[in-house]
Formats: structure tokens, C-alpha cells, sequence
């Protein structure tokens, strides 16, 4: 009987063997994964706490394209200081090293320079902005911001690669009055030679972290209790 018992085992231990192993393949696995459409937006920050979300998606190895969602806790009046007030960006954009402005062209125009501290191992960049206010109206319900790079505007600098492209739109649409819900998008050429992991990190950190500034210089009790006239048009 017990012979039996392991010639029975023995050829099930057989059949067993002669039976391929299959694994899935990489076609397979791929199939089992969710497909992610990279010219679409992709959630990158979304922190509930502050009401920061902040998006990317592929460009064309170029530019970092950028969207940013976010509510700021102040009046209409008191972030729309906080931009126009330009020599002072540099203390709450990301990583920015100077910034002032070059021209008041009218209440709704003006140009304006930035200087960023690049990622280490990359020379610094600097930018010429022209911006266009859509000053804010009951019927429109909010406040627009049009910027773009124009790199041939001021003479390059030897130590500065210019950035070729800075181009924004921004939306500041009060709620009730102390909130403002701040839409942006849009997108950035750093200009020269610009390794993948570098526009990597900053598309990643600087929409966030640029937010995470604006809300610290809003909360500032000096734009909140200034009396001067505000330098560009915020309302109609």
C-alpha cells in the first residue's frame, strides 16, 4: 500500500514538473497598470491644510508647464498689493534673487526684472516681465494678471542665462472679503541648457512653495493696514 502511495506521489510530482512556468510578461504587466495620458494636467501637491493644489504636465523637454489652485486668506485689495508691489517679489517667489521694477507704462501696465538662483551645478537666470492688469469688476467677479517674458527687452548679463519664456495667467476671485481664490497657469523656458532632473525639481517645488510665500506675505500686517494708493489698478 505504501508503495503504491509513492509511486502515485511520485508521478504527480512528475507531471508537475513537466508543466512550464509561466510570467507575465512586460506587455502584460502594462496592461494591468493605469494608463496615464501625460499631456494632460497631473496632481502633484495637493495639501489639504493650506488649500494648495498644484499640477504639471509634459511639455516639450523645453518648458515646465505649470497650474496652480489655491485660496489665499486676505482681501482682494491686500493680495493684489502684495504682486504689484515688485521690488519686494523677491522675498516671497521661489528661490528669487532680486526683482524690481523697470517701467510703469499705465495703471493696467508695467515691465519688471527677476533674478533666480538656479538649481546647484546651473548658471543663474534672470527675467524681463510684462504684465497686464484686468482690473476687477462686479460683472467679470475677479481680478485678471497677464505676464509674459520679453528676453530682448533689457541687454543680457555674462554671468545670467535670460529666460526665454515666462508666460502666466492668474485669476484672483474674491470670496466674501477676507478670501481670495487664486487660479493660475501656464509656463516657463529657463533658456539654455537645462538637465531634465533640474526642470524635474523646479517644476515640482516651485508652483508650492511660491504659493506657500505669497500666503506668509498676505498675513503681513503692513499690507493690511496700508493707506497709500495702490501703485496699479486692482478694481474698476
Amino acid at each position: 500500500m505504501n508503495k503504491k502511495i509513492s509511486t502515485i506521489a511520485l508521478s504527480l510530482l512528475a507531471a508537475i514538473a513537466v508543466v512550464p512556468v509561466t510570467y507575465a510578461a512586460e506587455g502584460d504587466l502594462k496592461e494591468l497598470r493605469p494608463q496615464v495620458n501625460k499631456s494632460e494636467w497631473q496632481l502633484v501637491k495637493n495639501d489639504t491644510t493650506r488649500q494648495i493644489k498644484t499640477y504639471t504636465r509634459e511639455g516639450d523637454g523645453k518648458r515646465i508647464h505649470f497650474k496652480i489652485d489655491a485660496m489665499i486668506d486676505g482681501s482682494l485689495e491686500t493680495v493684489a498689493r502684495v504682486h504689484f508691489d515688485v521690488d519686494n517679489i523677491k522675498h516671497w517667489f521661489w528661490e528669487t534673487l532680486d526683482s524690481r521694477l523697470l517701467k510703469k507704462v499705465s495703471s493696467t501696465e508695467y515691465y519688471y526684472y527677476m533674478q533666480y538662483n538656479a538649481p546647484v551645478t546651473m548658471p543663474d537666470r534672470d527675467a524681463i516681465l510684462h504684465a497686464v492688469v484686468e482690473p476687477y469688476t462686479a460683472k467679470r467677479g475677479y481680478m485678471g494678471l497677464t505676464i509674459h517674458a520679453v528676453p530682448d527687452y533689457l541687454p543680457t548679463q555674462a554671468n545670467l542665462v535670460r529666460v526665454q519664456a515666462q508666460d502666466m495667467e492668474v485669476k484672483f476671485t474674491p470670496i466674501g472679503k477676507e478670501k481670495v481664490h487664486l487660479e493660475a497657469e501656464g509656463f516657463v523656458d529657463p533658456g539654455g541648457i537645462a538637465p531634465t532632473w533640474a526642470m524635474n525639481f523646479v517644476q515640482r517645488n516651485a508652483p508650492y512653495s511660491t504659493m506657500l510665500g505669497l500666503q506668509r506675505r498676505v498675513s503681513m500686517a503692513t499690507y493690511n493696514a496700508s493707506s497709500e494708493p495702490s501703485p496699479f489698478e486692482i478694481s474698476e
